[in-house]
């Protein structure tokens, strides 16, 4: 019997992270979340990247946490997938990520721009460090015809 590598699955994680989400969940009850329904929301962006999706597409990720009323403390996700094989699509699917980076980051319209997933990347951890514990927004979830999730910032407030 070949004894398998598990150690290449340890190099893209982060061990203080995962135990600190276990840790959280272990106080908060565990895993039986409800969904969060449409509304507006008082948040804070917790986590923001590109990463990669379970098919294999690149995929901005932003975790915005609930930071007031009876829903404090859950999270919302905004997932969205670009498909750079998909010519219908992609253009479509950078033009949603950028107006939320941008209602993020309160910018210039070219301060966000795809040139290439390697910056687009770099940019998405440019804004995140910038935002972080700078700001707090107010979220408006809703749904789509689709049954898809929408996101839009509605207010930025300063974090004082």
């Amino acid at each position: 019997m070949t004894a398998f590598d598990w150690s290449k699955f340890d190099k893209n994680i982060d061990l203080d992270a995962i135990e600190e989400d276990v840790k959280e969940v272990e106080e908060n009850g565990g895993g039986d979340f409800e969904p969060v329904p449409d509304g507006e929301y008082e948040v804070e962006v917790e986590k923001m990247e590109l990463r990669e999706s379970k098919k294999g597409d690149p995929m901005l990720t932003i975790w915005f946490k609930i930071i007031e009323g009876e829903l404090e403390g859950q999270r919302i996700f905004y997932n969205k997938v670009m498909q750079p094989q998909n010519d219908k699509a992609f253009g479509f699917q950078i033009h949603q990520n950028n107006d939320m980076l941008r209602a993020l980051w309160d910018c210039e319209k070219d301060d966000v721009k795809f040139t290439g997933f390697a910056d687009y990347a770099e940019l998405i951890m440019d804004i995140h460090e910038d935002i972080d514990g700078q700001f707090e927004y107010l979220l408006d979830k809703g749904t789509n015809d689709g049954g898809f999730d929408t996101h839009e910032i509605k207010e930025i407030f300063e974090v004082e």
